[in-house]
């Protein structure tokens, strides 16, 4: 089990995610989008953290849109945690490191 996140594109979500057999935290992001480059620590270290429960992806906006269309994503940086075929959890904007742990605990636990 790696405990660093994953870039993955259009063609890899479906393995990725959808199959993962543990719930997937889907961080979207665009290289020219200042706040994702705030997030990005964030969201390393808690793939890190969470390794053990909790798979972690990021995916480019721009050159993959058709899981930014599936999933909604109207800006970045944004995130979904996905289970299976269930939507879990979806945010848009930065989120400090305590509410996306709190977010995190929320639906882990509820597995």
């Amino acid at each position: 089990m790696s405990n660093g996140v994953i870039t993955i594109t259009d063609a890899e979500f479906e393995t990725e995610v959808m199959s993962a057999d543990l719930p997937v935290l889907v961080y979207f992001w665009a290289s020219w989008c200042g706040p994702c480059q705030l997030m990005a620590p964030l969201i390393n270290s808690t793939a890190a953290q969470y390794s053990d429960r909790l798979k972690v992806v990021k995916i480019e906006i721009d050159p993959n849109p058709q899981t930014v269309k599936q999933y909604q994503v109207e800006g970045v940086p944004a995130l979904r945690l996905i289970q299976g075929e269930e939507l879990l959890l979806s945010v848009e904007g930065v989120i400090g490191k305590e509410k996306l742990l709190n977010l995190l605990e929320t639906h882990l636990n509820n597995n």
